[in-house]
């Protein structure tokens, strides 16, 4: 069957019954919920509008899962201080997923993905909020009257933060705790039950030490949220999971043929290596792109990427560092990206089953590599036992004088993301039996870092030191 196209105003999609009966569903959700109370337009008061978003969801095969409609408020309408406050809400970090993974694949724990139905609106507000009725679904009896909000809505700024502190609190009430170390992982541990959940907006990863404990734990949250359990973990923020005895592949495929597609790339020539390795590239080289935006959108897709690719970690740092003023060499760059991605659709982050007993990681620097500032770039790779769980491509913040000041601060960096993680397994009642271990090419960084002599080159890292 064709798919019906994304409709163009409401009238369009009242129009067609597949985008009508989505609409129905979403104001049916939202009514069931006791999102709002009608009440007649107090005087001076702002009334939030609101628009219908459409969009088709596919599996992550590409094939069509169902139509989606959704309405969702004009934030930006909304006044600082007297319809929100706080805004923040915190989402889970990369690092933190492939960790636990990493832990719940090698103790051959049960992983489940839940979907929470309208997330947002089970977050309750602080503040006096109104909103219009939404188009085409005007109570005929009141339709002057406006929405005073009892849930959160999506676009309300302050909607995220809700419902992070709503489903947050029913965690504890059922005796998890939330982590230092990341506070969007939650952790339930009795005696030898235990269970780690990770919360990404309305996305969730569950993992137990049992079936029996792992659906306790979804039933108990069926009962205080509309929640849908997805089955066993497969397709989370955009990454396919496939998992068999021994390994664990988390892949982005479908992702990049989306990339590759939406920028005409689709049958480009692969090409071997994401990055010329022979030239740098400077700031100011070159004419300005034609369109800045679609080159900011590509660098953030190629960002996103890296969850799964971390052999394209260097390459997107480099073409994200010219995101203020893109040049035509720019683009020539992240293209070269693309077409190594062509010839390696398939490559993906293997997590292997074997005992997660030791932390090591790798670190390097190039100095003075920037041609235009001279700043190095640090990078480093954490392993958990065999699986590679965090890694970083990053321009340093000052100038280092000499190479091995460069490598200094690239193992720097490595071992504050190291004692990040070991607090992290702390948490997840995996302590490591041994020292972490940290590897650097430099010779004179690692006498520095047996012998911290404060001398004429090194006596400006001091904090580091």
């Amino acid at each position: 069957e064709a798919l019906s196209p994304l409709p163009r105003s409401c009238r369009d999609a009242l129009a067609d019954p597949h985008w009508r009966r989505a609409m129905e569903e979403e104001h049916t959700a939202l009514l069931d919920n006791d999102t709002w109370e009608l009440v007649p337009r107090p005087a001076k008061a702002n009334v939030v509008t609101g628009k219908w978003i459409f969009k088709h969801k596919f599996h992550a095969d590409g094939s069509l899962d169902r139509y989606k409609a959704r309405w969702v408020l004009r934030g930006f309408t909304q006044r600082p201080g007297i319809d929100y406050d706080e805004t923040f809400s915190p989402v889970v970090k990369p690092a933190t997923v492939r960790t636990v993974l990493t832990l719940a694949h090698s103790r051959d724990w049960p992983i489940h993905q839940l979907d929470v139905k309208n997330a947002f609106l089970h977050g309750t507000l602080s503040e006096t909020v109104y909103c219009s009725q939404p188009t085409g679904f005007a109570d005929s009896a009141f339709p002057d009257h406006v929405c005073r909000l009892h849930k959160s809505l999506y676009g309300l700024k302050q909607a995220p933060r809700a419902w992070y502190s709503r489903f947050a609190s029913f965690l504890l009430s059922l005796g998890f705790t939330e982590a230092k170390s990341d506070t969007s992982l939650f952790i339930y541990c009795r005696g030898t039950e235990m269970v780690y959940l990770l919360l990404y907006v309305d996305d969730i990863v569950l993992t137990a030490s049992s079936e029996q404990l792992l659906h306790r734990v979804i039933m108990a949250l069926k009962n205080e949220f509309a929640m849908k359990d997805l089955g066993p973990l497969h397709h989370f923020l955009g990454v396919a999971v496939q998992r068999t005895k021994d390994t664990l592949l988390l892949s982005q495929r479908q992702y990049i043929l989306d990339i590759l597609g939406r920028h005409g790339m689709s049958d480009c020539k692969p090409c071997s290596t994401p990055v010329d390795t022979c030239a740098k590239v400077s700031a100011d080289n070159g004419p300005p792109v034609a369109d800045p935006t679609a080159y900011r959108s590509l660098a953030g897709a190629l960002q996103y990427l890296t969850f799964t690719r971390p052999d394209i970690a260097y390459a997107v740092q480099q073409i994200c560092l010219y995101m203020h003023d893109p040049r035509e060499v720019h683009l020539v760059a992240a293209k070269r990206i693309l077409r190594y991605l062509q010839g390696t659709v398939d490559y993906g982050l293997i997590i292997p089953r074997s005992a997660p007993t030791q932390l090591i990681v790798y670190t390097d620097a190039d100095w003075a590599g920037c041609p235009d500032t001279r700043r190095s770039t640090s990078g480093y790779a954490v392993f958990l036992g065999g699986s590679l769980v965090s890694w970083s491509s990053k321009r340093q913040p000052t100038v280092s004088r000499s190479s091995a000041e460069a490598e200094y601060r690239a193992v720097a960096n490595g071992v504050a993301e190291v004692v990040w993680l070991q607090q992290l397994l702390q948490e997840l009642h995996h302590h490591l039996k041994t020292a972490s271990l940290v590897y650097c090419d430099n010779v004179s960084a690692v006498y520095l870092s047996s012998n911290p002599v404060q001398h004429q080159r090194t006596k400006h890292v001091e904090i580091d030191l």
